[in-house]
């Protein structure tokens, strides 16, 4: 008997109004962009976007960048929408007609979303057809990112709210037993489900935290010695925007609400600085623009008070069987010695190129990670 999601999973057409889009259009023709300075003019990039790519950026985002035509791409994968607790959540969903299909959910970060995976989605779709997929493939917007929308405003939401309801999400379609796979937030989620949640038999992650930090005498090969220095220039002078959104959150939050171009500044930069190379125009539009569009900026934020707040703290090493893909441009890189040493380590692969942004950047590769380490696991 072939699977099908139950009821409770609604499909779902994203499909922003006309008002909106009027609405963002008059904001971003009113935007100013800052006066010439000395710092915004260097094109390295060192103090963040330069004025230029702002403007260029903006003119592209008026009058040459196409939302419906994003749209029309989005809607063409089966997306859903399920209440779980107080949670509208969305998701996009492969599912196969194999019995011993594998369910699989891979969970996104910040300022990522759902759309990073679409690329991978394309590849699994032209490789298989529902007869034959050997996956059942999940990708949710985590509660509070864009299409997820967290409904009560009456209580804190944690990273340990978001593995509860990402655990219910897989139990409710119907599995009992997955794999997890995350990147930067999806990343600590996967890490969480997989110590709370026996149904979370094992996760693959492309960052990891909560590991001890390397000294003089790991074992380090080039890349992950070149690898350890960007992210240690990161950790230096990379992450005020952190420190922001850890202690500051309402305040950005509301600063980010009020206009298009300042959202597309601060989540921009983070695509341009963290991808190994620079995504295209359109795929950062595209994010910022669901960003904007969905009001979620304010509501996607809250992590960093568990990461970078005051009370700060690692979520420790995964005991579970783990598999790791090693891009060397990545903000905190998992280093084979260490996991080797520190954690149930099954499967790990090491990209010669590839940054923060893994799903988006490398699909091929990473999926291909992925069906390896699930090779590795998963037993029925």
């Amino acid at each position: 008997m072939s699977y099908s999601p139950p009821d409770s999973a609604k499909p779902f057409t994203l499909n922003v109004s006309d008002q909106s889009i009027s609405e963002w259009r008059q904001l971003l023709q009113l935007s100013k962009l800052a006066p010439e300075t000395w710092e915004g003019r260097q094109e390295d990039r060192r103090f963040g976007v330069s004025r230029k790519w702002l403007s260029d950026a903006k003119d592209y985002w008026l009058n040459k960048y196409d939302w419906r035509a994003q749209e029309k791409h989005i809607n063409s994968f089966p997306n859903y929408k399920m209440l779980i607790e107080d949670v509208d959540m969305h998701f996009v969903a492969l599912f196969s007609e194999k019995k011993d299909a594998i369910p699989i959910i891979f969970m996104h970060g910040w300022p990522g979303s759902f759309l990073e995976f679409l690329p991978m989605l394309t590849l699994i779709k032209e490789k298989y057809s529902a007869k034959d997929l050997p996956y059942h493939i999940v990708v949710p917007s985590l509660p509070g990112y864009t299409l997820s929308t967290v409904q009560s405003v009456d209580k804190e939401w944690t990273l340990a709210d978001s593995s509860r309801v990402m655990n219910q999400l897989m139990l409710n379609l119907g599995f009992n037993k997955y794999l997890a796979q995350g990147g930067d937030v999806g990343s600590f989620t996967a890490q969480m489900m997989s110590q709370l949640y026996d149904s979370c038999v094992a996760l693959h992650l492309n960052l990891i935290s909560g590991l001890p930090k390397p000294d003089e005498n790991t074992p380090l090969n080039e890349v992950e010695k070149k690898s350890l220095g960007y992210a240690k220039e990161w950790a230096t002078s990379g992450t005020a925007y952190a420190q922001e959104h850890g202690s500051r959150p309402s305040t950005i939050g509301n600063v980010l609400a009020s206009s298009p171009l300042a959202l597309l500044a601060w989540i921009g930069e983070k695509f341009l600085e963290w991808s190994d190379e620079d995504p295209s125009l359109d795929e950062t539009l595209t994010n910022v623009s669901l960003y904007w569009f969905t009001e979620s900026f304010a509501r996607s934020i809250y992590p960093y008070r568990a990461l970078f707040g005051s009370g700060a703290r690692d979520i420790g090493a995964p005991k579970k069987p783990l598999g790791f893909s090693f891009f060397p441009r990545e903000l905190a890189p998992g280093i084979k010695s260490i996991l080797e040493k520190e954690t149930n380590l099954v499967f790990y692969k090491q990209h010669e190129s590839g940054g923060h942004f893994a799903a988006l950047e490398k699909p091929k590769e990473l999926w291909q990670d992925v069906e390896e380490f699930a090779g590795k696991v998963w037993k029925v």
